[in-house]
């Protein structure tokens, strides 16, 4: 990516993709008793009939070509289902994917809240019951990153900063019903850069205004979904000082940091459960 630029264009991701191919490929090893069982990609980003991004046609394509040539199954997935597992699996809950629970997908494209309930065919049921209007919180902090020239993805060197600045203010989120907005907050930002408030300070700030987001979202869902637990997964909720918070507050339970943004790990886990649940005859 070139300098100030925030993540890729479709196409170029979906060209990036294609390009890794061949190498991964090389570690597979397709002969007789080479030890695939099954294959299970992500073609899709939510378990939406309308859910679609191209970048997720290069996995699915070849992964469902690769299962062929294996003589095994494949199973398809979605991107934010691979991301609950994850934090299933790094937080130790696996118990929880038979029984309904509130997970937040926090990351770079999206800001959901979800009543997960159990599939068979799918292992998870997502419903929104809470999200962003318009952009996610990891947009929000590397759009701030860009303005302080922090790279991308502007998260590590933000909390760094964050850790270091106060901001004693009250947060006050714009929210519309259960879903917010965080627009107004890159043009809050940008003002307070500009009236001189120092790069730490504005850290904390944006964190702040996040952690306030995901503290009413998380209040709100519990009050109507009582004795729940509540799971968060993706990169920003990887961030230290949010984890803090909200764990103190309500308890929640996190992806392990090297597992919150890896989204393979989750597939991997739900290859095996539902290559399990086919022998199974489940």
């Amino acid at each position: 990516m070139g300098e100030g630029e925030l993540g890729l264009r479709q196409s170029d991701a979906l060209f990036h993709h294609v390009r890794q191919l061949p190498q991964v490929l090389a570690g597979l090893d397709l002969g007789e008793g080479g030890g695939l069982a099954a294959v299970c990609a992500s073609d899709r980003p939510r378990s939406l009939p309308e859910s679609y991004m191209p970048c997720f046609l290069a996995g699915s394509t070849v992964g469902q070509a690769v299962a062929r040539v294996g003589g095994v199954p494949f199973f398809a997935t979605s991107h934010q289902n691979g991301h609950i597992a994850a934090a299933l699996w790094s937080a130790g809950r696996m118990e929880l994917m038979e029984r309904p629970f509130l997970a937040f997908h926090v990351s770079g494209g999206t800001l959901e809240g979800l009543l997960v309930r159990p599939s068979r065919e799918a292992v998870f049921a997502p419903e929104i019951i809470a999200k962003t209007l318009d952009i996610s919180a990891g947009q929000l902090i590397d759009r701030v990153g860009r303005m302080l020239k922090l790279g991308f993805p502007a998260g590590p060197r933000l909390e760094e900063l964050a850790r270091r600045g106060r901001w004693d203010k009250p947060a006050r989120p714009a929210f519309r019903g259960r879903d917010c907005c965080l627009s107004g907050l890159e043009n809050k930002a940008a003002q307070l850069l500009a009236a001189g408030t120092a790069p730490e300070d504005l850290c904390r700030f944006v964190l702040a205004q996040v952690c306030a987001v995901l503290c009413r979202m998380t209040g709100e869902a519990l009050a109507e979904h009582p004795g729940l637990p509540v799971v968060f997964s993706g990169g920003v909720a990887s961030n230290g000082i949010l984890r803090e918070e909200l764990a103190g507050r309500f308890g929640c339970d996190f992806a392990a940091p090297e597992f919150s943004a890896d989204n393979a790990a989750g597939v991997a886990i739900l290859a095996s459960v539902l290559w399990r649940r086919q022998r199974e005859g489940c």
